[in-house]
């Protein structure tokens, strides 16, 4: 009845094309990292977690940290020069990094010289930078909440922790 008053339309449109969300494998000798940040702004914090995957699907490394999403995609972008990466799909959800990364905008201050670093590198390799849905990736959001049970600010995975096994194994 209020809805009408305020001449308020109440009909929803249809879903024409309903769109896949799932994670796909990176190209042949393309490394995919995803990355995933959830802020709790209850508790003031902000956490990143990352999970780098070779042409198969494989776990290479993963990370979390208690830094907001777009400081941890430029330290997973820090961590894949320093493995000599050379071909690299990035993945977010965050609609902000991609447009950043394809729009080369500034960004704060304080990351300013991360940043133009990282886009440097970027720009020296095969990189693609592309956005997903939050679904897209069920891996990484539960390395993004392992920081709230954690509590530690920063930690590297070079195994794959045991409680990403089974979402691991259904996501291939």
């Amino acid at each position: 009845m209020w809805l009408s008053f305020f001449d308020i339309n109440t009909r929803t449109s249809k879903v024409l094309h309903p769109l896949p969300i799932r994670w796909e494998f990176p190209s042949p000798s393309w490394v995919e990292i995803n990355t995933d940040g959830v802020f709790r702004g209850y508790l003031g914090l902000a956490t990143c977690g990352g999970i780098f995957r070779g042409t198969m699907g494989e776990f290479i490394s993963a990370f979390s940290a208690m830094v907001a999403e777009f400081y941890g995609v430029i330290h997973a972008m820090e961590e894949a020069q320093k493995m000599g990466l050379t071909n690299v799909w990035l993945e977010c959800d965050f609609a902000l990094v991609y447009v950043a990364f394809t729009a080369r905008t500034n960004v704060s201050w304080m990351l300013h010289n991360r940043w133009n670093t990282c886009l440097n590198y970027c720009g020296k390799i095969r990189f693609r930078a592309t956005h997903t849905f939050c679904e897209g990736n069920a891996c990484d959001d539960k390395l993004t909440n392992l920081r709230f049970i954690h509590r530690e600010s920063f930690h590297w995975y070079n195994k794959l922790p045991s409680t990403l096994f089974h979402l691991d194994t259904i996501l291939k």
